[in-house]
């Protein structure tokens, strides 16, 4: 198990990188990262559905914040340390009142790496409780592909920031940003073992971080069957607008779930059938949810990997 793990990770790693040269200018020149308004006090940023790679300029996480009447808090802060003083940059546009939270909805490299671009007194740093874990197993082995493959501007900066606020999963966290409340749930194990929603209660928008992918083929890094057995859950959020982690935001929800679930209950019923007839992993990796290709980008990137992850989890059910 222990051999597949790291094989997991360095998967994850070679579909996270691929390309190089994209540069970046100093500090003087960074440009706000392009947010709407999607709900009174709620901003996001749509990010193209790409790989990460150094063309992408660590750019491929929907990302936000939310304002109350005291305090700001972030949503994510993309794979470079440029995207979270881009994101800053867009804040510093919309408000002066304090960022007062981070909270990051997992530990993948596009959603933290702008982590460090928030490090400040009063800032506190929020996640899944086990996150902490995730980040410092993980964490070295991310930042060294980056080292590797990314430019020194994409990779310059970035640090690790752990959350020290932690969210449980027998209890919701409420963060008040005054007269704005937003309620934070922590998963089992789906789409990592460290994700975290966040609603906010007022506009009812939900940001589900990469519990819902859009376009962006889903990516399997957690549990599928806990993915596929948590559903009705996420479903019955009361959300009118859903933000994924990627593709498309400002969804009507629970529609934003129907493609996901297709696709993991058909990588799924594949993938047991794979198992039932005694094939080859790697047979079960270029074949399993084939029927699914045409829906969704980046495919034949990811599609190999989460059959690796759910055969791995399967066979042994």
């Amino acid at each position: 198990m222990a051999k597949r793990l790291n094989l997991l990770i360095v998967l994850t790693l070679t579909a996270l990188l691929s390309c190089q040269g994209f540069a970046y200018g100093n500090s003087d020149t960074i440009t706000p990262l392009p947010v709407g308004e999607i709900a009174p006090g709620v901003y996001a940023h749509q990010a193209p559905v790409t790989a990460m790679n150094a063309a992408s300029g660590g750019d491929i996480a929907n990302i936000g914040f939310i304002v109350g009447d005291d305090a700001v808090a972030i949503i994510d802060t993309g794979g470079a340390l440029i995207i979270g003083e881009r994101l800053k940059k867009a804040i510093e546009a919309v408000t002066h009142k304090p960022i007062r939270y981070v909270i990051n909805t997992h530990e993948h490299p596009d959603h933290i790496f702008g982590n460090a671009a928030f490090v400040g007194p009063g800032v506190t740093f929020v996640g899944h409780k086990n996150l902490p874990r995730a980040m410092a197993e993980r964490g070295p082995s991310y930042l060294a592909t980056w080292r590797r493959v990314m430019t020194p501007d994409l990779v310059n900066g970035i640090k690790l920031v752990p959350p020290t606020l932690l969210v449980s999963t027998d209890k919701d966290a409420k963060l008040d940003l005054g007269h704005r409340v937003l309620d934070l749930h922590a998963w089992p194990p789906m789409h990592t073992d460290c994700d975290v929603t966040i609603f906010d209660e007022k506009t009812a928008t939900l940001f589900t971080g990469d519990l819902v992918f859009l376009q962006h083929v889903p990516v399997v890094d957690g549990s599928v069957i806990g993915w596929l057995k948590a559903m009705p859950e996420l479903a019955k959020i009361p959300a009118k607008r859903v933000v994924p982690g990627h593709g498309t935001i400002d969804v009507d929800w629970p529609q934003a779930l129907a493609a996901e679930q297709t696709y993991l209950t058909r990588l799924t019923k594949d993938l047991r059938g794979f198992i039932a007839r005694g094939a080859d992993i790697n047979v079960a990796a270029k074949d399993a949810a084939k029927s699914e290709a045409s829906k969704w980008q980046l495919f034949g990137v990811y599609n190999p990997r989460n059959a690796i992850a759910g055969y791995a989890e399967l066979e042994w059910q």
